[in-house]
C-alpha cells in the first residue's frame, strides 16, 4: 500500500519507515526540514522524501489537501499536537484512506490511579501537551467508532534509543546525572524515589504501529499503550544504573521543596512533570489485539542509549 508518514525521520520514524519499506509499502516521508534519520538504513533509498512546513501549510489551510493529493492508502501522523491540527487533517482525508494512525502519549491519562493503567481508564490529563493529546485521541476514536474515519491511536511512553538524550533517574534530561553515577557520586532523588517512569525503545513503538496496520480490524477505533513490559521507580532506575557502571548505589532522598533547589529550574520542571504523572501502563491490550511483543525492557533500552551517549562524550564514563 501507499503509506504517507508525517514526521518519518524522528525517533520512531527512524525505525518505522524502514519497517514499512521492508513490508512492501510504497513510502512517502513528509518532514519539515531535510534531516537524516537517527540510524542509517538502506531502505531509505526507496523512500520518497517530501518537505512541508506543517504549521505554515495549516495556517494557509492546505496541509490536509497536500497529504490527500499524495493518494495514500495509509497515513501515519507522528507529529500532531493540537486538536485543530487533527481536525484539519481528518476533514481532508475522510473517505480517502484505509487507515489513519496517530502517535498519542501515555501523558493523556494524567496522574496514575490504578496501576498498571489500562487504556479504558478515565482520562484526567493536565498540562497543555497531555490535554491536547487526550482531546485528539477522544476526537479520533469517536470518529472511528461512528464509522466515519478509520483511526487508531498508539500511546508511547518515554522514548529511548541511540541518537538523542534520554530521561534520567532523576526524571529529567540532564545527561550529567549518568556521569555522576558513573563516578560513584551521591545522587539525590525527590521524596523516597518511588515515583515511576515508563520507557520504551523507539523500535518497539515502530513494531506496535506495524502490528496495528497488520491487525486493521482489531485496531481501528482503539488506542494502545506502547511501552516496555514494566515501569521503573526512580530509585530502582538509579540503582540499576549504578550497578551497570560497577558502582555501589549512593542515594539521598529529599522532600520535593528541598530537592528542587538542588537542580536548575528547567530540570525541576521536567522532574515534576514526570513524577506528577508517575506512569505505569499495561500492554495487555496491545499484546492481545495487535501482537505487540516489545524486544526491550526499560533498562535495555536505556543502556543502549547510554552507550551511544558515552561514545559521543555526552556522558563521562571514566
Amino acid at each position: 500500500m501507499r503509506t504517507v508518514i508525517i514526521g518519518g525521520t524522528g525517533h520512531v520514524g527512524t525505525y518505522l519507515t524502514p519497517r514499512l519499506v521492508e513490508a512492501g509499502h510504497e513510502v512517502i516521508c513528509v518532514s519539515r526540514q531535510q534531516r537524516e534519520p537517527y540510524q542509517p538504513h538502506a531502505a531509505w533509498q526507496l523512500v520518497q522524501r517530501v518537505h512541508l512546513d506543517r504549521a505554515a501549510e495549516e495556517q494557509a489551510g492546505v496541509f490536509g489537501q497536500r497529504i490527500r493529493d499524495m493518494q495514500p492508502d495509509i497515513v501515519i501522523d507522528m507529529i500532531c499536537f493540537t486538536l485543530d491540527s487533527a481536525k484539519h487533517l481528518v476533514e481532508a482525508l475522510r473517505g480517502q484512506v484505509r487507515h489513519f494512525l496517530h502517535c498519542g502519549t501515555i501523558w493523556a491519562h494524567g496522574h496514575s490511579e490504578r496501576v498498571p493503567t489500562t487504556e479504558d481508564q478515565p482520562r484526567r490529563p493536565f498540562g497543555e501537551y497531555g490535554i491536547q493529546k487526550a482531546a485528539i485521541e477522544d476526537f479520533l476514536l469517536g470518529e472511528a467508532r461512528r464509522g466515519d474515519f478509520p483511526a487508531t491511536v498508539l500511546m508511547p511512553g518515554h522514548i529511548v534509543g541511540p541518537g538523542w538524550n534520554i530521561l534520567n533517574p532523576q526524571g529529567n534530561f540532564n545527561p550529567q546525572v549518568f556521569s555522576r553515577i558513573a563516578r560513584g557520586e551521591e545522587l539525590a532523588l525527590p521524596n523516597f524515589g518511588l515515583e515511576t517512569v515508563h520507557h520504551v525503545h523507539a523500535d518497539d513503538v515502530a513494531q506496535a504501529f506495524m502490528g496495528a496496520i497488520m491487525h486493521w480490524s482489531a485496531a481501528v477505533g482503539e488506542s494502545f499503550h506502547t511501552v516496555s513490559p514494566q515501569a521503573l521507580s526512580l530509585r530502582g532506575y538509579a540503582e540499576a544504573v549504578y550497578a551497570w557502571f560497577g558502582q555501589q548505589p549512593k542515594l539521598a532522598f529529599l522532600p520535593w521543596e528541598e530537592w528542587r533547589k538542588t537542580v536548575s529550574g528547567d530540570e525541576a520542571a521536567a522532574t515534576w512533570d514526570h513524577i506528577a504523572h508517575s506512569p505505569n501502563c499495561s500492554i495487555d491490550k496491545a499484546r492481545r489485539l495487535i501482537g505487540y511483543q516489545p524486544r526491550y525492557t526499560s533498562l535495555q533500552g536505556v543502556f543502549e542509549a547510554v552507550e551511544w551517549l558515552i561514545a559521543r562524550k555526552m556522558i563521562e564514563a571514566g
